[in-house]
């Protein structure tokens, strides 16, 4: 499963990335009831918690099942990450919805969309954006989850995360989420023009037959 990129699925596969508290949660979640995607479920060997529940926020597998399946190209994108734990997003269901039609869609990292892009060019990546600092820094203070030097740390990080995305060459737009309703509408659209521009370069091919 090394080479995945296969321009004859009729799927859309959507990247979706961007710094923390801009509301990619929110959007990708109104995303997914809006046009039955399949909100991809990604893979890690942290130890799962008791309120969770595997497949749901995770797939938890142990280290050794992830560097086999990693091995045999089982593996979409992957990082390790705090405490030496590996996150990934599996393959398989995302090949297998993309091949029935379905929109899925991936919240990953900038890192991951890279690596994603790299095996399956014809992803349509979004970076979301928050209006402005100040805003992002309001939306942060209002989840409630971050210690004030936490917060300082996530905002820093994401200064240099923007230009990182705007040089890496992953994301085919960049999407200021001022409006929840619509930013899902802009991706929406992306996803309609997407699928035009796939059924025309399908027609083109099987003229050529």
């Amino acid at each position: 499963m090394g080479a995945t990129s296969r321009q004859d699925r009729s799927g859309v596969l959507l990247i979706v990335s961007g710094p923390s508290g801009v509301g990619k949660t929110t959007v990708c979640k109104r995303l997914v009831e809006r046009m039955d995607a399949l909100l991809s479920v990604s893979m890690t060997t942290r130890p799962r918690r008791p309120s969770e529940v595997d497949g749901q926020a995770y797939h938890f597998v142990s280290r050794q099942e992830f560097q086999e399946r990693l091995a045999s190209g089982q593996v979409l994108e992957y990082a390790e990450v705090y405490g030496g734990h590996l996150y990934g997003t599996p393959a398989e269901p995302v090949l297998e919805a993309l091949d029935a039609g379905r929109l899925v869609i991936l919240e990953i990292e900038i890192n991951g969309a890279i690596q994603v892009k790299r095996r399956i060019p014809e992803a349509i990546g979004v970076y979301m954006l928050a209006p402005s600092p100040d805003d992002q820094k309001n939306r942060l203070v209002g989840r409630h989850q971050d210690s004030a030097t936490a917060m300082a740390e996530r905002l820093s990080k994401a200064d240099g995360e923007i230009r990182y995305a705007q040089d890496c060459g992953a994301y085919d737009h960049f999407v200021v989420n001022e409006d929840i309703d619509e930013t899902v509408e802009a991706l929406a659209r992306i996803v309609a023009q997407a699928r035009a521009e796939a059924a025309g370069r399908r027609e083109q091919e099987n003229a050529r037959r």
